[in-house]
């Protein structure tokens, strides 16, 4: 995603916020939040329904005609009205970092934080809640956990929140472990080094 894009889907999303707001407050905000999420799903399991949103080669008025059918009783009428507006601008494309941009903004508004928990098999609830609670009194706000099974880890857990990942796996710390002993390694013979040169000059 390219900045301008990132800039791009930040103008539609505040836009959208704000109509949801002004159409029923938070239940409306959270009520387009998933509705959107549910069409960009859409877009990425169904390939041939991505094409139709992204393709610049369907005329828009077609297009505009096929979306009022597919989702006029399905969705409601505000984000009906914002996806023929996209398609209106040729924007439809570009549904995935809008509906990126919107949820962003919605944890924002809700004091609320996206965290995805990578484990090497499925967590219990407890398990989860204890996860949730030293977030949430790390950064102040109410995590909302997306636990993902990772077979390929060996254990421990990895959290991403944002562009930012804590990764708490045993292979992360083996790699941590192995980086120390390098640093330590290269500054025993930096050490060594600057002794010959100092014994050197000495004598």
């Amino acid at each position: 995603m390219t900045a301008q894009t990132d800039a791009l889907a930040n103008v539609y999303a505040s836009s959208l916020l704000d109509l949801a707001d002004q159409a029923g407050g938070e239940d409306k905000i959270l009520e387009i939040a998933d509705e959107l999420e549910q069409i960009a799903e859409l877009t990425r399991s169904n390939r041939n329904f991505g094409e139709f949103f992204a393709s610049p080669i369907i005329d828009v008025s077609k297009r505009g005609q096929s979306i009022r059918k597919i989702f006029s009783d399905n969705i409601t009428d505000l984000t009906l009205r914002f996806l023929l507006v996209l398609n209106g601008k040729g924007r439809l494309g570009h549904l995935e970092p809008i509906t990126v941009a919107y949820d962003r903004l919605v944890q924002e508004r809700f004091g609320r934080v996206e965290v995805n928990v990578y484990t090497p098999a499925p967590l219990g609830d407890q398990q989860l809640e204890s996860i949730r609670n030293r977030v949430r009194d790390a950064l102040g706000k109410e995590p909302v956990l997306h636990p993902y099974t990772d077979p390929m880890m060996i254990g421990g857990v990895k959290l991403r929140i944002g562009d930012q990942l804590i990764d708490g796996s045993v292979a992360g710390q083996l790699r941590r472990i192995r980086q120390n002993l390098l640093n330590e390694g290269r500054d025993s013979l930096r050490d060594s080094i600057e002794r010959i040169i100092d014994g050197g000059a000495a004598s």
